[in-house]
């Protein structure tokens, strides 16, 4: 049999308050982050999640809780001797020291001899790709080179964790996506430990393992990214998670392999499973936009055989395109329903002619598969 591996991060009922702060900054958390996982803290400015990793690398003092890091209460450890290294935003290198004097600046602290330096901050820059850039100073290096020696001069340490705050943010949009793909792999390749705070949805899905959402203080949801997204826990990871549409309605079925709700915005929604609730009770069904399909009216035979999941008059919506924006991959719409409520819906662009079908106030008809919708209670 084999043997259940330990968290090498086990984060216990923590709480941070400031004196004369309202609400706790980090307000009863409990996970467990395990040996060699990505694991991404997401959340909007202030959330708590920031304050979280800093807690975990013994900047700030929890005034409860328990941190217990490879099985070790870290209480009473200061920052400095806990198994962690941290990358900060700024990526805090030294200005007038070179790329290998960097890398190697915390072994030198460190007391460790000359050639195991050498050898170390070599085989720290060949895994980020800098070997060659050896001798220049930071002032000679990208953006994203930078954020490399940052990362490098982490690696080099050997810690169990590493703990990023916000790495990919000084980036620009182009170089930041090709950083996503280049720190997952890195963490792949090293195999220890990484818990990274990021505010970018996009960032924390491509990159993690699982993500813990946060808000207010809180834990809203933990779970793998595309648990997260498909299966939202509530209205704010709904939201905060991608782009949806959400509608207010009644639940008017509740069967272990069907429900429906009534929605006066969008009509009568029909899923082929059932949910947690009460008959009547109060909802919010989420929608994603990719998920809705998009035509023109008089095409009801073969969208009714597309969407024969759903009884007659469930799942099917009509309006007004009244906005409509060309991303070159997808066209997102912004159209007006009959009811008056406003929807978003994404369509790819699967030829160089698809952005041509639709134009400005066209009358169109949408429907969306009984598997699609989310139904929350909160």
């Amino acid at each position: 049999m084999t043997e259940a591996k330990l968290p090498i991060i086990s984060i216990q009922n923590i709480t941070k308050r400031y004196p004369g702060a309202p609400v706790a900054a980090v307000d009863n958390v409990s996970l467990d982050i395990m040996p060699g996982e990505f694991f991404v803290l997401l959340g909007p400015s202030g959330c708590g999640k920031t304050t979280l990793l800093r807690m975990i690398a013994g900047f700030e003092i929890p005034t409860s809780g328990t941190i217990l890091i490879d099985g070790q209460d870290m209480a009473a450890v200061p920052p400095n001797k806990r198994p962690v290294n941290m990358v900060f935003q700024s990526y805090a290198v030294f200005p007038h020291m070179s790329v290998e004097q960097n890398v190697g600046y915390g072994l030198r602290i460190a007391g460790v001899g000359g050639d195991e330096i050498s050898s170390r901050v070599r085989e720290a820059l060949e895994l980020v790709k800098l070997d060659g850039l050896e001798k220049r100073k930071p002032d000679q290096l990208s953006g994203g080179q930078r954020q490399r020696v940052a990362l490098a001069r982490s690696l080099v340490m050997r810690p169990k964790v590493l703990l990023l705050d916000e790495p990919l943010s000084a980036l620009d949009a182009k170089l930041r996506a090709q950083m996503q793909f280049e720190l997952s792999d890195l963490q792949d390749e090293v195999g220890i430990t990484f818990v990274t705070v990021t505010h970018d949805q996009d960032e924390a899905l491509s990159m993690a393992g699982r993500i813990a959402v946060m808000n207010k203080g809180e834990v809203a949801q933990l779970a793998t990214p595309s648990d997260l997204y498909e299966y939202p826990a509530n209205r704010f990871v709904a939201d905060f998670v991608g782009s949806v549409n959400l509608f207010e309605g009644k639940l008017t079925l509740d069967e272990p392999d069907r429900a429906a709700v009534d929605c006066p915005g969008l009509g009568k929604v029909y899923l082929n499973h059932g949910v947690t609730g009460s008959h009547g009770s109060d909802v919010w069904v989420a929608l994603r936009p990719e998920k809705i399909y998009l035509h023109v009216p008089g095409e009801g035979k073969a969208i009714r055989a597309a969407a024969q999941d759903a009884p007659e008059d469930h799942n099917l919506a009509r309006g007004h395109i009244k906005g409509m924006s060309y991303l070159g991959d997808i066209t997102l719409f912004e159209i007006k329903l009959d009811s008056g409520a406003m929807i978003r819906v994404s369509r790819p662009n699967l030829s160089r002619h698809d952005q041509e079908d639709f134009t400005w106030d066209d009358r169109v008809s949408m429907h969306w598969r009984a598997d699609s919708p989310v139904v929350l209670l909160s």
